[in-house]
């Protein structure tokens, strides 16, 4: 005997949405043998229902709050992207009992606390796995798989766009804006591109890393961020000399102030990445991401972050689980707050910086920039100069040392006679001195 459909609705029909549906039709039977009852999609939002858009047209509606209350609807999948309207969605099918999944990273960077009341509150399911890259499970392992440990960083590469310019950069040794270009036409970077390369994409990210890992509800507004769009093809020669490259880095981490006090940082940047780090090898759209906890040790987790077969795949992964909840009876995990860690200041954290600046040909200039760095206890690890006379280059790499003074360096350099310009700040990750 055939047990009652499960409804889903799909709000959304772009790549994403358009894969779902897609793998959702031609894999049915196997679907229903995995979960134990049949999905049925009642129906799909999308803005305008005119055109062919490769599905029944009695499914398609313009009308998602109609769809989200409808009762023989159980799951709504939220692949829209945005915010506002979303979470109205979102927040209307979790009032009502319903299941969501959604892969949008914007609205649960902003409203993770709202949305997981919501569905504590009427016993609904939550899931989020495509919000954060792609295909690749890190959401689950986080709250479930690790749920018995420690976890004490997480650090990764969670844009594809950003990191296929840096990969074409490194390669090819072509400047920032011409393979930008490059990655539009390729469909790798959006006609807009901002919320890429400026890093707020990762910001969302690792907000939602941060609050999984640390069991303490982050933002993005939480989270310190640092785009690409000023890397040049320089840095990234100065980095190969140096045997790193340089990659956009999430970074989200327990930390303990000079007086003993548990924080957290979340924080999103360009970096430079020791060669021999398993992050230096991560090129093209790829992710990964590698989590350190105290029992598990170091896990890395690798794939497809972005594209819609494999975000599709991580949704339909979470539908499974959602279905599945319904059909037996289950839950899936709830929301984990009970930390209520503060996030701690940039200027707080222990980095590295490397810095490039374009030096007067004149006696004395090495020891004025390094007595900039002494005055507030830097301490420099590496000097080079490239060039001479007017061209003359200084690169200088420091120990550890507390964000705000080697800010604070880097604002005294550009106000000596002897520094023509500050041409690049970066940090280097990946080393502990």
């Amino acid at each position: 005997m055939t047990s009652k459909p499960i409804g889903v609705a799909v709000l959304g029909l772009g790549n994403v949405g358009s894969e779902v549906v897609r793998i959702l039709t031609e894999n049915a039977e196997d679907f229903e043998a995995r979960i134990g009852a049949p999905l049925e999609i009642r129906g799909i939002a999308v803005r305008r229902v005119d055109g062919d858009r490769g599905v029944p047209a009695e499914l398609l509606t313009d009308d998602p709050s109609e769809l989200v209350g409808r009762d023989d609807v159980d799951i709504v999948v939220e692949v829209l992207g945005g915010i506002d309207i979303p979470r109205k969605l979102v927040l209307s099918a979790l009032e009502k009992g319903k299941s969501v999944i959604t892969a949008n990273k914007a609205l649960l960077a902003e409203y993770t606390g709202e949305l997981a009341d919501a569905a504590e509150k009427s016993r609904a399911d939550l899931y989020f796995e495509a919000a954060v890259a792609g295909a690749i499970p890190v959401v689950r392992p986080l709250m479930q798989s690790l749920a018995g440990d420690r976890v004490n960083k997480v650090a990764g590469i969670v844009n594809g766009t950003t990191n296929f310019i840096l990969s074409a950069m490194d390669e090819t040794g072509a400047d920032y804006a011409e393979t930008l270009a490059e990655a539009g036409r390729l469909g790798y970077a959006e006609a807009d591109p901002t919320a890429d390369v400026e890093g707020y994409d990762a910001a969302s990210k690792a907000a939602i890393l941060a609050s999984i890992a640390f069991h303490t509800r982050v933002t993005a507004g939480d989270v310190y961020r640092e785009g690409i769009s000023k890397i040049t093809s320089d840095d990234l020669e100065t980095a190969k000399s140096l045997d790193c490259t340089i990659k956009l880095l999430a970074i989200c981490e327990r930390i303990v102030t000079p007086k003993g006090k548990e924080r957290i940082s979340a924080r999103v940047y360009p970096a430079l990445v020791p060669l021999n780090h398993p992050l230096a090898s991560v090129n093209g759209a790829f992710n990964a991401v590698v989590v350190e906890a105290e029992a598990a040790g170091r896990l890395m987790f690798y794939g497809q972050g972005a594209g819609g077969a494999p975000t599709a795949s991580a949704v339909l992964g979470d539908l499974v689980m959602a279905a599945r909840n319904k059909f037996y009876g289950g839950r899936g995990p709830l929301e984990s707050k009970y930390a209520k860690l503060k996030v701690a200041p940039m200027g707080d954290i222990l980095t590295r910086y490397y810095v490039s600046m374009q030096v007067a040909d004149k006696p004395g200039v090495l020891a004025t920039v390094a007595a900039e760095f002494s005055k507030r206890d830097v301490s420099i690890s590496t000097v080079r100069q490239q060039g001479s006379g007017d061209g003359a280059r200084l690169v200088v790499v420091t120990h550890l040392a507390a964000d705000s003074a080697l800010s604070e360096t880097v604002a005294s350099l550009e106000q000596l006679d002897v520094v023509v310009h500050v041409a690049s700040v970066l940090r280097l990750e990946g080393t502990t001195v």
